[in-house]
């Protein structure tokens, strides 16, 4: 076999490179569709998720709540799972972020994890499914209410 070299162009320094991956440019295009009514949460948060219900030609709002086992945050197709015991078997739902069937989020309980996804949580039971109350203290509190000071002022 004969081995071809290759001759290798110099790029100039001011030329924009094409953006080669696809992720960067989904994120591109779904950046508008990006939420910003609802609030922080990470895994191990119990929230409670107003659901926009269709029924017939009516309306309603269910609520959900339960604890964030899990989320995904790619681009636009950011998600999170939400599982909850009803009547003594664990229920699982997937939420889209940028959906318009999510009428509210608010998170009941800050959960204090060292993971990112709790799928381990649906081997247990009872007690031992229960997860570790994030407890704030007052010097804790007085700091973030001093940086959420700061940061409205900053605003204006």
């Amino acid at each position: 076999m004969a081995t071809t070299k290759t001759k290798y162009r110099r790029k100039s320094k001011n030329a924009v490179l094409p953006i080669k991956s696809l992720a960067a440019k989904v994120a591109l295009i779904e950046n508008p569709q990006i939420r910003g009514d609802l609030p922080e949460f990470k895994a191990g948060d119990t929230v409670r998720v107003h659901v926009r219900i269709k029924e017939g030609d009516k309306e309603r709002v269910q609520t959900y709540e339960g604890v964030v086992i899990g989320r995904s945050n790619r681009g636009g197709s950011k998600s999170f799972v939400v599982r909850k015991m009803s009547h003594g078997v664990g229920v699982e739902r997937i939420f889209l972020e940028t959906s318009p069937k999510i009428a509210k989020l608010e998170v009941v309980q800050e959960g204090r994890v060292r993971r990112a996804k709790l799928y381990y949580l649906r081997a247990l039971e009872g007690r031992a499914a229960k997860i570790e109350q994030e407890v704030e203290t007052q010097a804790q509190a007085a700091a973030s209410a001093a940086a959420k000071e700061v940061k409205a002022q900053s605003k204006k």
